[in-house]
């Protein structure tokens, strides 16, 4: 079986370390905690993880964000992978910091790269893995929120948080979408 994790996020030593990276820092966990090293490659920053007779092809867009779903189109069809198979872990500010959601469809949110993933595929049936940043900004300031660094609170639980998203990943190949919602959504 193979799957597509697709880790959002816009490339740069500008956007490391922010809110909207949340996909790429969560990949960037589960490669340095299995000793994995992305590529560049076509559209994306690729590396390939195996796990319990899984294979799993990790992905960070070069699209940058707004243009999401041409990394993710081409991969699905490089790698002939189902749709059904596709896991995309996106920031989310509808949900407090660190509650992870789970979702095997969606409206794209408001967020750009969901909303051109769904554009490109024709679909909102693919699952999804919302890792919540909060909303805690004025009016107005959403933007430079989600493209802001962790704050030192944030920064002291982050990695807990990311071990459960890396955990999550792995559930999702191996215990199915269902039982990995009832088992990580709003912990």
């Amino acid at each position: 079986m193979k799957y597509l994790i697709a880790g959002l996020g816009n490339i740069g030593d500008e956007y490391a370390g922010t809110r909207h990276n949340i996909g790429f820092e969560v990949l960037d966990a589960l490669a340095r905690a299995s000793s994995l090293i992305f590529r560049q490659d076509r559209h994306a920053f690729v590396t390939e993880y195996k796990f319990k007779g899984r294979t799993f092809i990790l992905i960070k867009p070069t699209t940058y964000m707004n243009l999401s779903g041409k990394a993710v189109q081409y991969w699905l069809q490089a790698e002939k992978i189902s749709v059904s198979n596709l896991l995309v872990i996106t920031d989310d500010i509808a949900l407090p910091f660190g509650t992870i959601r789970i979702k095997p469809k969606g409206s794209d949110g408001g967020h750009n790269g969901l909303s051109h993933i769904q554009q490109t595929l024709q679909t909102a049936e693919y699952a999804r893995l919302r890792f919540g940043v909060g909303n805690d900004f004025p009016k107005g300031r959403q933007a430079e929120y989600v493209l802001g660094k962790w704050n030192s609170e944030e920064q002291k639980v982050l990695s807990e948080r990311l071990e459960k998203c890396v955990e999550a990943v792995k559930g999702f190949g191996t215990i199915g979408l269902a039982f990995t919602m009832n088992q990580f959504n709003g912990k």
